[in-house]
């Protein structure tokens, strides 16, 4: 398994019917997924999804894919294909379709229904093309077959691309529940049959290759909830994906079963499960849903709230309610289920998001004391049977974290793949498949892009860096008034300090030192301010560090008069 080399320079001119696969996002992280097909000059995508940031990327909102390498090749561009309505597979479309608003979108009918409605709030009318499993569609030069895919959103597919360089196939996400809800089944008939058209390269979902085993059941949650139900005889919380229909439709039917009503509460949540609804999707018995606003009519045993919020993101509904900054108030007796998985980096979050609602009384069940959550994601057993039912020329993991690809690559070489055809790539590494070899011919850039606000790309690696250091360590800022003749000093210095833990009057003993280290920069003939900002800098940093070993942002502040 070749390491990518960090010396890769931008990739050669592509050879004559090579296909070219480039991941801008998706590998060595859990989101931003999004891979581009390049054959005879034209462009497809697979996928265009967000990054959700932790706690070392304070103030960002989302991270994109960089978009930079294809950006002045968008004409070229014949269409992106959405294997599933996730967010992180779907939620940079609006960014992407900012840049040129006429690129086709490829997907099921409920990942389109789900991202027109996003583009709704950009503004953006998309042109559409719906497919269903078992459809080909030629979409420039790639000839595209999509494949039933079980996952935790109903209508995922995976995508078989056939050009003359050879097939692809990329499974987007996807898992072997044998027994799903909706009776939709990953096609293993499909992948046989592709298989024994010959598949020369596999793109494969790595989330859960150092799992080992099967991934149980999504209807074994059935009857955790109606235990749970059982039990509780106040109100009920359950918290949960805002896209995870099959997860919401058995908590409807526990709620239908004890004769509760159900609330559905946050934004996404609403607009999610009105238009799995209106699709058919979800089955929803007459009366069972009702406004949140008429909860005070209803006591506390007849009550269930559906809301967003299970990863602890800080401004969703769960977590405001573990703040107790939310309308419904958490009271002792309520139970909360948070029926989802606990994401690579957000544990401390969730169990904060716990510890929150139990202080408040409320009794919490979670994946850790119950079964209320299954992955969507194949584990090691299921991916060891697909590998042997699609006998792939070459494999290339994607969807996952290093430790992922590289657990995904291994099961790969287990199943008889040659060492040297399981590609270990990351974001930006530029894959040709020739020949019917697939190999890192490149690199190109596939930095992390942040949105803050409104702004998209304003925020960067240095200005997160900035953030944290003011978060850590606080600003110490210092003002002084010289004349731009002479050099004196003829005002201040004067100093404020915030979130450093320093006194402003603490910084009296340093200011003989500063005026000190002016006076001998104007005798020197000393007077560029970079120069006497630097110096300043350099004083009140020696004095914080010798003192407080603290390492503040020092802020000088030179005006010339």
């Amino acid at each position: 398994m070749s390491h990518p080399h960090p010396e890769l320079g931008p990739p050669p001119a592509l050879p004559e019917g090579g296909l070219r696969i480039t991941p801008l996002g998706g590998l060595g992280e859990i989101g931003r997924n999004m891979t581009v097909f390049e054959y005879g000059g034209r462009l497809l995508i697979v996928d265009c999804g967000v990054l959700f940031p932790e706690e070392e990327q304070p103030g960002v909102d989302l991270i994109l894919p960089d978009f930079t390498s294809i950006r002045d090749r968008l004409d070229d561009v014949v269409g992106i294909v959405l294997t599933h309505g996730h967010e992180d597979h779907i939620g940079a479309v609006p960014f992407l379709l900012r840049e040129k608003d006429d690129i086709p979108l490829i997907g099921s009918k409920l990942t389109l229904a789900l991202i027109e409605a996003k583009l709704a709030e950009h503004r953006i009318r998309p042109y559409t093309l719906e497919v269903a499993e078992g459809q080909r569609e030629r979409i420039g030069p790639f000839d595209c077959e999509f494949i039933a895919v079980n996952h935790s959103i109903p209508d995922a597919l995976a995508v078989a691309i056939r050009t003359p360089a050879g097939m692809v196939v990329h499974t987007g996400d996807f898992k072997m529940d044998q027994l799903p809800l909706d009776g939709r089944l990953t096609d293993l008939h499909a992948f046989a049959r592709l298989s024994e058209e010959g598949i020369d390269l596999l793109l494969s979902d790595s989330t859960n290759a150092e799992v080992p085993g099967f991934i149980p059941h999504e209807r074994d949650i059935s009857p955790v909830l109606r235990q749970v139900f059982a039990k509780a005889d106040k109100r009920i919380i359950v918290a949960s994906f805002a896209s995870h229909v099959h997860r919401i439709q058995q908590v409807l039917d526990a709620a239908h079963e004890r004769g509760r009503k159900v609330a559905l509460v946050g934004r996404s949540m609403v607009r999610n499960m009105g238009i799995a609804r209106d699709l058919g999707y979800l089955r929803v018995p007459p009366g069972l849903i009702v406004d949140v606003k008429t909860l005070d009519d209803l006591p506390d045993e007849k009550i269930v709230l559906v809301c967003t919020g299970s990863q602890g993101e800080p401004m969703a509904a769960l977590s405001r309610m573990a703040n107790r900054d939310h309308q419904i108030r958490i009271v002792e007796g309520d139970t909360v289920v948070l029926a989802s998985s606990l994401i690579p980096g957000n544990e401390n979050a969730v169990y904060r998001v716990i510890n929150g609602l139990t202080r408040w009384g409320a009794n919490v069940v979670h994946k850790g004391n119950a079964k209320v959550h299954v992955s969507g994601h194949a584990s090691a057993g299921e991916l060891l049977y697909f590998y042997n039912i699609c006998k792939p020329r070459n494999l290339m993991p994607v969807h996952g974290e290093w430790r992922h690809l590289r657990a995904n690559a291994e099961l790969g070489r287990a199943t008889g793949i040659p060492k040297e055809r399981c590609v270990l790539a990351e974001d930006g590494l530029v894959v040709d498949l020739v020949d019917g070899v697939a190999k890192v011919t490149g690199k190109v850039q596939a930095g992390y892009v942040y949105v803050d606000g409104l702004s998209v790309g304003d925020v960067t690696e240095s200005s997160l860096k900035d953030r944290r250091i003011l978060g850590e360590e606080g600003i110490v800022s210092v003002f002084i008034v010289v004349d731009s003749t002479t050099g004196k000093v003829v005002g201040g210095p004067f100093i404020q300090a915030r979130g450093s833990g320093i006194d402003d009057e603490a910084f009296n003993e340093v200011l003989p030192k500063i005026e000190e280290s002016l006076a001998r920069a104007a005798s020197d003939g000393v007077a560029e301010v970079r120069q006497l900002q630097q110096l300043i800098r350099r004083a009140i940093g020696k004095w914080v560090s010798d003192n407080y070993r603290r390492r503040p942002m020092i802020l000088p502040v030179v005006v010339e008069v």
